[in-house]
């Protein structure tokens, strides 16, 4: 369930569109999805994935001919072995429905409260690297905020889902995110970054701190930070350089995708990456 589908539905509603449903209502063994999860479609669009292989592509044809139909509901049971077209070798059950008006907004409401249950990242910068990573980032199960003080900056789209903030109140941002939050800083200006990252530091209470630049820029940004009092455990949270998985590529779409996982590890995932060590 993400943001992206929730515009796609939003939209189908405006346009008319009637929508099936497939829900994975069972899931036995290794599975691509888990139970729960669930994908929507038209006649020519679809939004999410029950995981994708035949698995999917069968049933996308099943939901489209009960669009066609109008039919009842459906319940099919497969197992992801033998001649399934897949060999996860687990069983799932799929639901295919015409959901109604209510339904629907049953599923926008529950999308919404999905969104406002994950964890925020703030991202600071809307330089070329910062625009990347916005793209990037949007799709991802987390809420981003995105700030700077350079209206012109973000560029023609936003992401759906994507929160801007465009008058550059970094410091309303780190005083009201929620303990847990994240935070990624690469503004243009390194003294603005200096203070964004002591600001959040301070809290204590952030998940992850990235900031990006070189080890000579984390070795000076931890002489300042000392020099305020931050403690050294404080400063030792600080992720710089970011992205680091010892590829040397500065093009922004690459940086971009280093950050991404590491996110994901370091910020979606932390005590799976503290095991992997």
């Amino acid at each position: 369930m993400d943001m992206q589908m929730r515009a796609d539905l939003v939209r189908w509603r405006l346009e008319g569109q009637p929508v099936a449903r497939v829900s994975v209502s069972g899931a036995r063994g290794s599975t691509p999805r888990a139970a729960g999860t669930f994908m929507l479609l038209t006649a020519s669009e679809q939004s999410g994935t029950i995981g994708g292989g035949d698995l999917e592509w069968n049933a996308i044809h099943q939901a489209r001919a009960l669009l066609r139909t109008g039919g009842a509901r459906q319940e099919v049971r497969i197992s992801l072995g033998g001649n399934s077209g897949q060999c996860c070798g687990g069983e799932v059950t799929l639901t295919l429905d015409l959901p109604d008006a209510d339904e629907l907004e049953d599923v926008l409401a529950r999308l919404e409260q999905a969104r406002r249950t994950q964890p925020l990242l703030l991202l600071f910068g809307a330089g070329h690297v910062g625009r990347a990573l916005a793209h990037v980032l949007a799709p991802l199960p987390l809420r981003l905020a995105w700030c700077d003080s350079r209206p012109h900056e973000f560029g023609p789209t936003i992401p759906p889902g994507v929160t801007v903030h465009d008058d550059g109140d970094w410091e309303g941002l780190v005083a009201t995110a929620p303990p847990g939050s994240g935070a990624l800083v690469l503004t243009q200006s390194h003294a603005l970054d200096s203070l964004i990252v002591a600001s959040i530091l301070e809290r204590g209470d952030f998940r992850y701190v990235g900031l990006i630049g070189s080890a000579t820029k984390r070795r000076r940004f931890e002489a300042g930070f000392r020099q305020i009092g931050l403690p050294d455990a404080r400063i030792a949270t600080m992720v710089c350089p970011i992205g680091d998985r010892g590829v040397r590529d500065k093009r922004p779409a690459v940086i971009a995708a280093l950050v991404a996982a590491e996110i994901v590890t370091r910020f979606l995932h932390p005590a799976q990456d503290e095991g992997t060590g």
